[in-house]
């Protein structure tokens, strides 16, 4: 088992070897070409994404700047939007699921390193993260290694997230926790004023 398999299958390893070498440059070269892209280079910003990511939808946006470290172990859903300043750390797989919204600063890091300094010296290590469908996740806000969130979650602005959250909750702090469910009550308010703004913006007939 080379590095990279190592990397990827959260076990200890060297942050070293031609491979790795090799596709952090492809990272670093890729990344800075997108952060360099214009608002008037949409197209190739979406190319350059497509070429970074190991699978994506149709549809995604990221402001730039935006920063990985090897780019070829996150997968995006369709619909996925990151605000300025992401960074995911993929020394292990991201997978994140469709018509996701990052606020600005979002951070999302797999990589970890040993307790014990001499060992922390020599190797590293990461742990997956999974991000489900339908999630929103206010800026400033940090996902740490080995996380699952679930589907139609609201993550608070500022939050450290150490431990896995359910679907349908509203959950922030550090370390974030769950505040309270996502109720019926919620989706017929907010559903309305939905219903409303429609109303309000359909051209008048005649």
């Amino acid at each position: 088992m080379n590095q990279k398999a190592r990397m990827l299958a959260g076990k200890l390893y060297v942050a070293q070897g031609p491979e790795l070498k090799a596709d952090c440059h492809r990272s670093r070269r890729l990344t800075r070409l997108f952060n360099a892209t214009t608002e008037e280079q949409q197209e190739e910003r979406l190319a350059l994404l497509k070429e970074l990511f190991a699978a994506t939808g149709e549809r995604l946006y990221i402001e730039p700047p935006f920063r990985c470290d090897y780019g070829g172990n996150i997968q995006v859903g369709e619909g996925f939007y990151a605000n300025f300043d992401c960074i995911i750390l993929d020394v292990c797989r991201v997978r994140i699921g469709e018509r996701v919204l990052f606020g600005p600063r979002v951070c999302v890091y797999t990589a970890s390193h040993p307790i014990d300094a001499g060992v922390r010296a020599e190797l590293e290590l990461g742990r997956p993260v999974t991000i489900g469908d339908d999630v929103w996740v206010g800026g400033n806000t940090v996902i740490n290694p080995g996380v699952r969130i679930g589907n139609r979650v609201v993550i608070g602005a500022g939050s450290v997230v150490t431990r896995d959250i359910p679907d349908d909750v509203v959950a922030a702090g550090n370390p974030c926790r769950v505040i309270r469910p996502i109720t019926e009550e919620d989706r017929r308010y907010w559903q309305q004023l939905r219903d409303q703004y429609r109303a309000e913006m359909e051209p008048p007939v005649g």
